[in-house]
């Protein structure tokens, strides 16, 4: 049986494409992605944050405030969450865009989970994010449009690109040189490994589907 997912709305812009948590998922607000969520119907299991973008104080037993002088962010408080309650697939929606310090701390969530053993993606209406650490990162066949690479947090070591435009066997990609940047996709199934180190993956395309994506970490390869 699949493990349950955890879906996190935040305040950023918002796009529903590819919002549908299943049975037994974990939804949860962040601060204003709670707006999103009562739009789109959809009722979260916790609610969070310290509600400054929100503008109002929810009330309920599932809403849980913080102050503005906090070292977490919201979003960070939410991915904490999930992690917490099992889940180690999130889907961050409302997390890019808006304030561009908002967006920077978000590519961090996504490698805070990556060092936790777990595995996020951030979603807008024409791209998906995720950082991964010492691990595979496939792609099904069919997928369309770009896809960049860049090396998270230090050097990326031991980087194979596999059934893209441009491929490589076991290369570097380093901080300050953006080598893997604007790769395309082919008609085949395509995979990224990194042997040492994390990798940041923008796939740019109104289509980009995480369904379409697998990621396995390096002790289930």
């Amino acid at each position: 049986m699949e493990e349950r997912a955890c879906w996190i709305c935040g305040a950023g812009d918002f796009t529903p494409r590819l919002l549908v948590p299943a049975a037994g998922d974990v939804v949860v607000a962040a601060d204003g992605g709670l707006a999103y969520l009562d739009g789109a119907g959809i009722v979260p299991n916790q609610i969070l944050g310290d509600f400054d973008s929100l503008g109002r104080q929810p009330k309920g037993a599932n809403v849980t405030a913080y102050p503005p002088e906090k070292d977490d962010t919201d979003m960070l408080l939410a991915v904490k969450y999930g992690l917490a309650c099992g889940c180690r697939r999130f889907y961050l929606y409302g997390g890019l865009g808006g304030r561009l310090s908002h967006t920077l701390a978000n590519l961090q969530v996504l490698r805070f989970l990556a060092d936790q053993g777990a595995w996020g993606a951030l979603v807008d209406g024409g791209s998906i994010i995720t950082v991964f650490a010492r691990g595979r990162l496939s792609f099904a066949p069919g997928c369309a449009g770009m896809l960049s690479l860049f090396a998270c947090g230090g050097a990326a070591e031991g980087v194979s690109i596999r059934g893209m435009k441009y491929n490589a066997e076991c290369i570097s990609l380093l901080p300050d040189y953006p080598l893997g940047t604007s790769n395309a996709f082919t008609a085949e199934a395509g995979e990224i490994v990194v042997e040492t180190g994390a990798l940041a993956v923008v796939w740019e395309h109104e289509a980009s589907d995480f369904r379409q994506m697998t990621f396995m970490p390096a002790d289930g390869i």
